[in-house]
């Protein structure tokens, strides 16, 4: 979902492994009774990690990692995502027959009632492509601008409150867009619609920069740490693996897939103004919930441009590396002193005194280099998201050729976060830890690697799938525009519900690239730069939209074949380039996630 854009796990996650562990965080454990000889005996008085007990680097090799329990006030926030994203999925769901299909005859609202497509504009398969592919461009590329905002101006609370403001008045012009009256002029429907989403789109961008790292900062630590359970285990609390939890992906696709189910049946029976209507309806809980809790959260003040900080402190580490030969330009800024001459203190005894503008420590440094070593990664993702992409245009115009009986050609798309539901708890709760449990370290990167593999799966059987269709079809590779002499579509005889395959296996990818991606930003990326380095793995998303609108010319009979099997080629290519370039991270993942965390914005002793 992405989205999902694109964000976590249900409440039933937080019934977790570490239920069973003794409450560490209620401090009543001494540390001569829980700590053995061969403990670290590092401990921390900062508020959050008082007390705790540190593993020792052979602890961390040996003892088997858990979460750790979820703060409530996390759960208001992610119910906030729920509503927004039923809203999003459940208007934008319709968005491929209003755009591509006719008005049905005798239809002033778009229902296409209990026979043929629903529809509206009818301006074909290539435009429908087209806009819902800008759509997805825009959503993606405002988030970077949302982002700036949070961290340097308004905080990540008060960039959500005027984000789902805004998109209330887009969900509100939609409507317009879908009314009888508006909807049967044809002009004036495409101009409401086309101002509706751009609205709707720079309110979801400010939405989606801030949500996930408002709900994941709600959990605190940052370090691993030892704690018993009720059974004498020693355990590792990993707080990678509770951001993974926190992050609440699975309340997202909860809300997707409520609205989306809804609004196709609204859609084809009622028509577009419903549509649009009732996720707005569900949208004025996020203005609610976001006001009650406003006392309860946990809120990370705004810094001020920590991006110009980040920005000089590469030029500064970069002076005198840069040449016009790329090999050896690439060599020496990757070259292992790279970050570490920029320091502070190697500044200081380089040069005897910082310069004014270098108001930050050398933990500070380490997290920048962490977090655009994470960046690095997401170049990688608008390849993933262009195979992801074909669920919401030309798969749904896919189950259009098909005999789909009762069903609505786009409730097909469902069967994504249907799946996500069954199979992200399947993952959290047994699949995963089970894997831990035999000493498999599936790491995120790993994970990540996996997620471009399945999505090519994915890409491979839809080709099969339109194959079929072209060879069952009436009018051969034309089946997008085989209509009898009553203009009524003659499908292919093949059963929509064989798109099946597909939808879950974008699903698995999803879990592995689109989830994992998320968590991999907000546990690489310095505290008072999360809502940047998130903007930065959403606009990869924007990046793959603009990439997708090269291939809008295959969105079309006779290429569609075609159009799926080069996006499962470019994925699978891509999943052995990802593996062969993030195996040093990979094997780094543990040393990354521990940094001491650095600050920013006054003078600092190293």
């Amino acid at each position: 979902m992405a989205g999902l854009q694109n964000d976590g796990t249900a409440p039933m996650a937080a019934l977790s492994e570490v239920a069973a562990v003794k409450r560490s965080d209620s401090f009543d454990e001494k540390k001569s009774e829980s700590a053995p000889p061969d403990s670290s005996n590092e401990y921390e008085l900062d508020g959050i990690h008082d007390g705790l007990i540190f593993p020792t680097e052979e602890e961390r090799a040996t003892l088997r990692r858990v979460p750790d329990s979820i703060p409530w006030n996390a759960y208001l926030i992610a119910f906030v995502e729920l509503a927004e994203r039923f809203s999003f999925y459940g208007s934008s769901v319709v968005f491929t027959n209003f755009i591509q299909q006719p008005l049905p005859e005798g239809s002033r609202t778009g229902a296409g009632f209990t026979h043929g497509v629903s529809g509206a504009l009818g301006m074909g398969q290539r435009a429908s492509t087209g806009l819902t592919t800008f759509y997805q461009f825009w959503c993606y590329v405002t988030p970077l601008y949302g982002a700036y905002i949070a961290d340097t101006y308004w905080g990540r609370y008060n960039t959500t409150c005027v984000a789902v403001v805004i998109a209330l008045i887009g969900h509100i012009i939609l409507i317009i867009a879908g009314v009888p009256g508006v909807i049967n002029h044809q002009h004036g429907a495409v101009a409401c619609f086309i101002i509706a989403l751009l609205v709707m789109g720079f309110g979801t961008g400010l939405f989606k920069a801030n949500i996930s790292p408002l709900v994941a900062e709600q959990y605190r630590r940052t370090k691993l740490f030892v704690v018993t359970t009720s059974s004498g285990e020693r355990v590792i609390v990993d707080p990678s693996l509770t951001i993974s939890r926190v992050t609440f992906y699975l309340f997202i696709n909860i809300g997707a897939l409520i609205g989306q189910i809804g609004m196709t049946y609204s859609e084809r029976y009622v028509g577009f103004w419903l549509a649009y209507t009732l996720p707005t309806v569900v949208f004025l809980l996020c203005p609610i919930v976001l006001f009650y809790g406003r006392k309860r959260y946990i809120r990370t003040p705004p810094t001020g441009s920590v991006l110009a900080t980040a920005l000089r402190l590469w030029r500064h580490a970069a002076r005198g590396r840069l040449s016009w030969n790329p090999i050896t330009c690439v060599r020496r800024l990757r070259a292992p002193g790279f970050w570490d001459d920029a320091k502070p203190s190697a500044v200081e005894r380089r040069e005897g005194s910082r310069p004014k503008w270098m108001t930050f420590d050398d933990q500070w440094v380490d997290e920048v280099r962490r977090g655009l070593s994470a960046c690095a990664v997401f170049c990688w993702y608008p390849i993933y998201w262009l195979t992801y992409g074909q669920l919401n245009n030309n798969l749904t115009s896919q189950a259009a050729t098909m005999v789909t009986g009762k069903v609505p050609n786009d409730v097909l798309s469902n069967l994504d976060p249907f799946a996500l539901i069954i199979f992200i708890p399947i993952c959290d709760l047994l699949i995963y830890p089970t894997l831990r449990r035999y000493g498999i370290n599936f790491t995120q990167l790993k994970k990540i690697t996996a997620g471009f593999v399945t999505g090519s799966a994915a890409m491979i059987w839809a080709a099969v799938v339109q194959h079929y269709i072209y060879k069952t079809n009436p009018c051969g590779d034309h089946a997008a525009t085989c209509f009898d002499a009553n203009e009524v579509q003659i499908p292919s005889p093949l059963n929509v519900w064989i798109q099946t395959g597909s939808y879950v296996l974008i699903a698995f990818s999803e879990i592995l690239a689109s989830i994992t991606g998320l968590e991999y930003a907000f546990t690489k990326a310095p505290k008072n730069m999360r809502s940047l380095v998130m903007s930065v793995f959403l606009f990869m998303n924007a990046f793959s939209s603009a990439l997708a609108e090269a291939f809008v010319s295959l969105s079309a009979d006779p290429l569609l074949v075609w159009n799926y099997g080069v996006m499962a080629v470019l994925a699978a290519v891509t999943a052995v380039l990802v593996w062969f370039s993030v195996r040093g991270l990979d094997a780094k993942e543990d040393e990354l996630n521990n940094l001491a965390e650095g600050h920013v914005g006054e003078v600092v002793t190293n």
